[in-house]
């Protein structure tokens, strides 16, 4: 692909600019598979940077766990309209509702668990386990289930969980046999022993006031997030394996049939639409993300210090997958995916619509919103709102983990957002015209319709709830 070439140069120059250490990039196009690997994999070893590199799937591993429980409806075991409790009858909230969640809910973002940041320590079989346990004395419900969506950790490890009980297998050795040797991902593992023995990369974290890059001090997130993302290592090959196998309608490179044709469009299938650009449609482990006129399957994966991306586009052919081992690198990514569809696209120009300035009562939206251990202040200032952002740790556990995991203490300065739409707003200053794909994540929209305003704050995909109001 003469594409790469100029990937390559991108790449480059990126890296030339930011300091990013490593980055990593496959593209699977019209039969042809390319890889390109620049910098190093370890800046306390000097590791180089390989094509055969190993790193952290992050979220990505979400679809893989939607297809476990996809394989198990196939086979009659689960029933994606039935409730949670039928299968996992401990499973609790600490608001009432959970019977109310189904299936369904777990695997398209919709189940309004509020657990985003609720991270537990516990190790082996047991793991999800003692999630679920602890997620029914600390964590409750965003909103009725089914009737928003919120990007959910805490549905997909409810999902692992659920997993092993119909199956009396645990998370990591069901996601090994199934999807690692299923689907052919040979240089895939499940823990950081395994991944020790090969080539593997490690996050880095750029410091803010001087710009120099050190290592993570925290390689992954404990098993009781394997479901969701903690866990999961392997290659770029292996995820252009799993995209080519959504290419190929469920069936893996090798031949084996992954999933059933309509478990197969059930994933690609809309399932839930908000009609707000910052979210995109959710099909079942997939957000449909819309890059101009193409609709690309996709995901991003974060881990402590490192961020990865898998991409697919049927109509186009493409599987595009990437991994850089610094948080800045999700630019790049945003970069870079959509300029390959635009290069393969014969319709490139967007349907989407453009984001223009507009008016708003900036006063309804003013209050404070909350997550699980989340705070969101926002005001009206200077004709605009104004957002501070506070993390509220529940407990020393809590902040240790969540602190490695952005690689300090969580400080976000005082942002600023103009409207651009009804009940939709964009970073002060920031070109709209930039905002497409990924991209359109930064954008802040409000939901609901309570007695003084909107119920519901969306950034990042992620809901808070709305809890006092103020004119402040």
């Amino acid at each position: 692909m003469n594409e790469m070439t100029q990937v390559n140069d991108k790449i480059t120059a990126f890296r030339e600019a930011t300091g990013v250490p490593g980055y990593l990039i496959g593209v699977y196009h019209g039969g042809r598979r390319t890889v390109l690997a620049q910098g190093t994999a370890n800046l306390a070893t000097g590791a180089p940077m390989r094509d055969d590199t190993g790193f952290l799937f992050g979220s990505i591993t979400k679809v893989m766990t939607t297809m476990l429980v996809l394989q198990q409806v196939d086979r009659g075991l689960l029933d994606l309209d039935a409730p949670v409790v039928r299968y996992l009858p401990e499973f609790r909230l600490t608001t009432p509702g959970a019977d109310r969640i189904l299936i369904r809910h777990l695997v398209t973002h919709t189940s309004g668990i509020d657990a985003d940041l609720y991270f537990p320590v516990a190790e082996g079989p047991g793991a999800l386990e003692t999630y679920v346990d602890g997620l029914g004395r600390q964590c409750g419900a965003l909103f009725e289930p089914g009737t928003l969506i919120s990007y959910s950790n805490g549905g997909m490890m409810i999902a692992g969980r659920l997993l092993e009980a119909v199956t009396g297998l645990p998370y990591h050795e069901l996601l090994e046999r199934e999807m690692f040797q299923g689907v052919g991902m040979h240089g895939s593992a499940t823990s950081a022993r395994q991944a020790i023995l090969r080539s593997t990369a490690i996050g880095h974290f750029a410091d803010p006031a001087t710009g120099r890059v050190r290592p993570t001090g925290m390689f992954m997130l404990p098993d009781t997030w394997a479901p969701a993302g903690g866990t999961p290592i392997g290659t770029i090959d292996d995820l252009l394996a799993l995209g080519r196998t959504h290419l190929g309608g469920s069936v893996a490179p090798s031949g084996t049939r992954v999933l059933s044709t309509e478990a197969t469009a059930l994933m690609r299938t809309v399932s839930h639409d908000m009609g707000t650009p910052n979210v995109p449609p959710v099909g079942m482990g997939w957000l449909l993300t819309p890059y101009g006129g193409t609709t690309v399957l996709s995901m991003s994966g974060a881990s402590p210090g490192g961020v990865a991306v898998l991409a697919v586009a049927p109509e186009l052919d493409l599987v595009v997958a990437a991994y850089g081992n610094d948080p800045r690198a999700l630019a790049l990514h945003d970069e870079l995916l959509p300029w390959l569809v635009r290069q393969l696209s014969a319709n490139p120009e967007p349907p989407v619509p453009p984001l223009a300035p507009a008016q708003a009562d900036l006063a309804r939206y003013a209050g404070t919103y909350r997550s699980d251990q989340l705070r969101v202040d926002v005001r009206v200032v200077d004709g605009g709102l104004e957002e501070h952002l506070t993390y509220e740790p529940a407990d020393a556990v809590q902040e240790q983990v969540f602190t490695g995991f952005v690689g300090g203490p969580f400080e976000v300065p005082p942002l600023r957002y103009e409207p651009v739409g009804d009940g939709l707003f964009a970073p002060a200053g920031l070109p709209l015209d930039t905002l497409d794909g990924y991209a359109r994540q930064l954008l802040v929209s409000y939901h609901g319709d309570g007695d003084d305003g909107p119920t519901h704050r969306c950034a990042g995909g992620r809901m808070t709830r709305r809890v006092t109001t103020t004119t402040l």
